[in-house]
């Protein structure tokens, strides 16, 4: 098989490229990816000299970039996407043309083309917050941000591919990812950071906000059972089953690396701040025998380790002035 990756140089998108080409000797892999802030090349550099990885600098927005990585494929899986809540509270521009502009031109060129499959990488966040039990894969849609609302919007453009031109979609939603190759302006690589640096932890509001971890090996291997055995039209809930309310999360990463509680520093909550978010993983369970493989606090403690030993990596991108463009926008990190 020839697949094409879009926003195969970000966190997730990377650590997928590796896991597919380890896994299947016979395949090769088109990588395209925008470079944006949070796109890498050094999160693939590992993999510049082998032949079946093909890497394309380009935004999957432009239709001659698409059409042109397209043609050379027989499937495709999207990960492309701006990713978080606060730079879209921020500005939403760059949300709504790379979620949702970006993946009508990529289904219509995977129209063009026939594509046997089309892999849809969508968030638990569409569903909004919920006090208590889990969302089902029929759960209605109800984004509170402006990224969370246009990731909604590319899974309604998505499954209507589907209806409308019987373009072979599926989706996945995905809980929280954490692992390697994560940017830094994620709660875990922030506060992972901050903590070895002994910097504050910057926690909006009590802390008391809860979500569902899942490491980033378990979400690819999820992915690829999908590609591989999914059925066209369905949407697939990954989650890791792991809940945990943000001030727990904090005080098991300064636990792990021995630090002190005092570096927590509470902040002002952000506007429309999910409470809870928990998907309900029975379908992809029963249907192509995917559960989690992962002990949460054995993936952390990798985790928290991949950090420390890959400095170079991370104090790259803090040189390169997030710090600042967080605290003036948000009065963290």
């Amino acid at each position: 098989m020839k697949l094409l990756v879009t926003g195969g140089a970000g966190f997730i998108g990377s650590n997928f490229v590796r896991y597919i080409l380890k896994k299947y000797p016979s395949y090769r892999i088109v990588n395209l990816d925008k470079l944006t802030y949070a796109g890498n090349r050094g999160n693939i550099s590992d993999l510049n000299a082998n032949p079946r990885h093909e890497f394309i600098r380009g935004d999957i927005a432009d239709r001659t970039t698409v059409d042109e990585a397209m043609a050379k494929v027989d499937a495709a899986v999207n990960f492309a996407a701006e990713t978080h809540v606060d730079r879209s509270i921020a500005s939403a521009t760059a949300f709504i043309k790379t979620n949702i502009s970006g993946t009508h031109t990529l289904l219509e060129s995977a129209r063009k083309h026939r594509l046997s499959r089309f892999v849809h990488i969508s968030t638990d966040e569409v569903y909004g917050s919920i006090p208590r039990g889990s969302f089902t894969e029929k759960s209605g849609l109800n984004p509170s941000s402006p990224y969370s609302s246009s990731k909604a919007g590319a899974d309604l453009i998505a499954r209507s591919y589907f209806i409308t031109h019987k373009v072979p979609v599926i989706i996945t939603r995905s809980s929280n990812n954490f692992g390697p190759f994560q940017y830094p302006e994620k709660v875990i690589p922030l506060f992972v950071i901050n903590a070895l640096e002994d910097k504050p932890l910057p926690l909006y509001g009590n802390g008391l906000n809860v979500r569902d971890w899942l490491y980033v090996l378990d979400n690819c291997e999820a992915i690829d059972k999908v590609l591989h055995k999914g059925k066209d039209g369905e949407i697939y809930n990954i989650g890791g089953s792991t809940h945990l309310s943000n001030v727990e999360l904090t005080k098991k990463i300064l636990e792990m690396l021995g630090k002190s509680s005092k570096l927590i520093k509470k902040v002002d909550d952000r506007p429309a701040h999910d409470f809870r978010y928990a998907v309900n993983c029975t379908k992809i369970a029963n249907d192509l025998g995917w559960r989690p493989r992962a002990i949460f606090d054995e993936a952390l403690a990798a985790t928290i380790t991949w950090y420390e030993i890959n400095k170079p990596w991370w104090k790259k991108i803090i040189n390169n002035n997030y710090r600042e463009y967080y605290r003036k926008q948000y009065g963290r990190a």
